[in-house]
């Protein structure tokens, strides 16, 4: 029966409603998961920390280094439950990565060059510069390699600080942070790939480049199928896990390859829903259940297979892996990565630890400096302009939440610090303060520079 522009659609159940009731852009989507992922990273690691000091270390030591192995004929896999964690459900967050990049470029911010370059070179002097403070203030022979470690910004975290200021914040601002940490997560993947490799196994390497042109050769011949790619991606994996350059970048490698053209253009779409539509209430019997109308249940078969194509696998494949990466493997990481025991006695002596000194003055003052500083000499130069609404004492307090490094640095230490468990333990020390106080101060920051009438 159709309705009117006036007639609403009567049922008991308005769930219906509901579920038709606001359209969410695909940003606006991106940006309530990363801010509900990152309220959940949040209580995890509370969680891991107050198990490592709280009577339970010994025990979520035992657990996290418990073997688990898998075998296939002569083949066998072993590694400890937080290697699984750190290289196995990691190359899923790092696949997300790779999804977002991939559609930021395309059709982003980063797609309009005029509006990429002030978040892109603020990016870069927010991953130099820190490095260079690191460098400069623990970079000793014995300490040297965790330099990479202060690059990197927690999307999550620094997004849900941003939202939580709700009007504060322009619109703009939080469209720049996006931008900004994407480019970000880049960086850290390229400086993974390159600078945190010890040994490098040719033979793998050049398998895992077989698969990625596999992969290739899969987007051109126009395979839609998400499954081919996945089942490629997990060989890649093995692959790079062999090869010695860090297994999770398979993920981003696997990403890049997924297609992101529709099958249908928008106007076929269109044309084929309405009549769809019109079938779907020609053949509606009233009274009926639709598990009985075998026509209506046909019509929306059809109707979820037109979804399926006229949407990219590249953004549904992006929707549909976030909840599981935001919301499962990033908080398991937390709880993996966090634990870390605070000995209040030696406090002084891990605050001046120069790897904790370095970690800290990295994400606080060389993000600043480095994110600050490059959008001002670009703005400067004329190189780059700033958004609509959006001031310098904007960029400036962002420039604070960029040295929430969470996620990202942690997984840098891991790397920078293998077989070093005391600069490990430094560097997660720095990491978490560095974060706490870079959150707590863009915050008060934007607090008081926003403006409520703010809404560009």
């Amino acid at each position: 029966m159709a309705h009117g522009p006036n007639h609403t659609i009567e049922t008991k159940d308005t769930t219906l409603e509901k579920a038709f009731s606001k359209v969410l852009t695909p940003f606006e989507e991106f940006i309530h998961r990363q801010t509900t992922g990152g309220l959940l990273l949040m209580a995890c690691a509370v969680i891991a920390l107050l198990i490592a000091n709280f009577g339970y270390l010994e025990a979520y030591q035992h657990i996290l280094h418990t073997p688990l192995g898998l075998s296939l004929g002569g083949l066998e896999l072993e590694k400890s439950l937080h290697h699984w964690i750190n290289d196995g459900l990691m190359a899923l967050f790092f696949f997300v990565v790779g999804l977002e990049i991939k559609r930021e470029v395309i059709v982003g911010e980063l797609s309009d060059i005029s509006k990429a370059t002030l978040p892109i070179i603020a990016a870069i002097g927010g991953m130099v510069v820190p490095a260079l403070v690191y460098t400069v203030v623990s970079g000793g022979p014995e300490t040297g390699s965790g330099w990479g470690i202060p690059m990197a910004t927690d999307i999550a975290f620094a997004v849900g600080v941003l939202v939580l200021l709700g009007t504060r914040a322009p619109k703009a601002l939080l469209t720049f942070l996006v931008a900004l940490a994407i480019v970000d997560d880049l960086g850290a993947v390229i400086v993974i790939a390159l600078f945190y490799t010890d040994t490098i196994y040719w033979g793998a390497l050049g398998s895992a480049g077989a698969l990625f042109a596999l992969l290739v050769l899969m987007n051109i011949v126009g395979i839609r199928k998400p499954l081919p790619y996945f089942l490629i991606g997990m060989l890649l994996w093995l692959a790079m896990l062999k090869s010695g350059v860090h297994a999770t970048l398979a993920g981003v490698l696997t990403a890049l390859t997924i297609p992101a053209r529709p099958k249908f253009e928008p106007q076929q779409f269109s044309l084929l829903v309405r009549k769809l539509l019109d079938k779907f209430d020609q053949v509606h019997q009233p009274g009926m259940s639709i598990m009985r109308n075998e026509e209506q249940r046909s019509i929306l078969q059809t109707l979820e297979n037109g979804v399926h194509l006229v949407e990219t696998p590249l953004q549904r494949l992006e929707h549909n892996m976030h909840a599981p990466v935001a919301f499962l493997i990033i908080p398991l990481f937390a709880l993996a990565n966090a634990g870390i025991p605070v000995h209040f006695e030696s406090m002084g002596e891990t605050l001046f630890h120069p790897v904790t000194i370095g970690v800290m003055l990295g994400l606080i003052l060389g993000k600043f400096l480095g994110i600050a500083g490059f959008s001002w000499l670009a703005i400067k130069l004329g190189v780059g302009k700033l958004p609509a609404g959006v001031s310098f004492n904007h960029i400036a307090a962002v420039s604070l939440l960029g040295g929430i490094g969470f996620t990202m640095s942690i997984f840098i230490a891991e790397l920078a610090f293998v077989g070093q468990p005391e600069h490990l333990l430094m560097a997660k020390t720095g990491i978490l303060l560095a974060s706490i106080i870079a959150g707590v101060s863009g915050y008060i920051w934007l607090y008081l520079a926003g403006n409520k009438h703010v809404d560009s």
